[in-house]
């Protein structure tokens, strides 16, 4: 049976950018060749046009066909701030996370995870149990999904706990040598040094001689700018 939503996104290919892009982000999966405007400008109006009910059944049947580009877009049509009664969102991108196997489409998840732990934070309880998986990409999701919490300016106690959480989890991954995960610690304490310098001064005073050299260059990069 032909699926007519694959058969819009395979419209809107470009020629000769489906070898492209399946080089560059090292698939052996399908790749349809859409550049992310694209994408962004589907995904805009599945949002505005589809309810939440819809949206949820869409992404689902987009993900678990298993297309690059359906599974960026799924999580493209679930990337919203606000979303009254998200659960049914919040179970389904959490489903995903195992799944995890590909830089570029584990980040467009993340980005609506973001969402769904800045609306209830709590589910950063969930979250920690991601730091002691098997998988190396659920583990550096939970650095990826949070970063909303370095970016933080003038921070309320509760979230200031929250950060220093995150950091510990960040601490722990530290040993690992595995180049994602390194990636992933040095993109938060980056992010993290344009608010607040000191406490990534500190991170790296207390672990930066562990990272990899790259990390360790790469968290530090806005420090001592001006």
């Amino acid at each position: 049976m032909r699926n007519p939503t694959l058969d819009q996104l395979t419209s809107l290919a470009e020629p000769g950018r489906a070898e492209q892009m399946a080089a560059y982000h090292k698939q052996k999966r399908s790749v349809i060749g859409i550049s992310n405007p694209v994408l962004n400008d589907l995904a805009k109006e599945w949002r505005q046009t589809l309810s939440l009910e819809e949206r949820v059944t869409l992404a689902r049947e987009l993900w678990q066909s298993d297309v690059f580009e359906a599974r960026i877009v799924a999580s493209k049509v679930l990337t919203q701030a606000r979303i009254k009664e998200d659960g049914t969102v919040w179970d389904l991108l959490q489903s995903w996370v195992l799944e995890f196997d590909s830089w570029a489409i584990a980040d467009h998840a993340c980005t609506a995870i973001q969402k769904r732990l800045l609306a209830e934070p709590e589910r950063l309880d969930q979250v920690a149990s991601w730091t002691q998986s098997d998988h190396m990409w659920t583990r550096r999701a939970a650095l990826v999904s949070t970063l909303p919490w370095a970016k933080m300016n003038n921070l309320k106690p509760a979230d200031q706990e929250r950060r220093n959480r995150i950091l510990g989890w960040a601490a722990t991954y530290v040993p690992d040598r595995n180049w994602f995960i390194q990636k992933a610690i040095a993109w938060w304490l980056r992010d993290l040094s344009k608010h607040d310098a000191q406490a990534t001064q500190r991170f790296l005073e207390e672990h930066g001689e562990a990272m990899k050299p790259f990390a360790r260059k790469e968290a530090g990069k806005y420090l001592n700018r001006g």
